[in-house]
């Protein structure tokens, strides 16, 4: 049986109450909390910072290095799926249009 030391439990159990603590705070406040307007512009902004942080890389870069040629399927179904979102505004449009363009270009043409 594996034997998990001291500091490994203890560091489990401290983030543990950390993470309680801090999500229970605005719980145990006795009087109304709001947020200042500045933050409440700044979660406006917060889904699309998040989108760019984390889907553009993988779109224009492979391996840790930008892509080097205009042939990789992610560019087009990429375009297709910006496209139909700004013609439509939907999600899930917007997701089966930039699969029905990756797909049939990585599959059937290996890009």
């Amino acid at each position: 049986m594996n034997k998990t030391d001291l500091w490994t439990v203890s560091t489990i159990v401290c983030l543990a109450l950390v993470t309680v603590i801090t999500r229970a705070f605005f719980f145990l406040s006795s009087k109304p909390w709001t947020l200042p307007a500045w933050a409440r512009r700044g979660l406006d902004y917060a889904p699309i910072a998040a989108l760019a942080a984390v889907i553009l890389p993988e779109i224009v870069m492979t391996q840790g290095h930008l892509i080097s040629t205009w042939q990789d399927a992610r560019l087009f179904g990429a375009v297709a799926g910006a496209a139909w979102f700004f013609w439509r505004k939907g999600v899930l449009g917007t997701i089966v249009a930039g699969m029905a363009v990756y797909l049939p270009l990585h599959l059937g043409w290996g890009w």
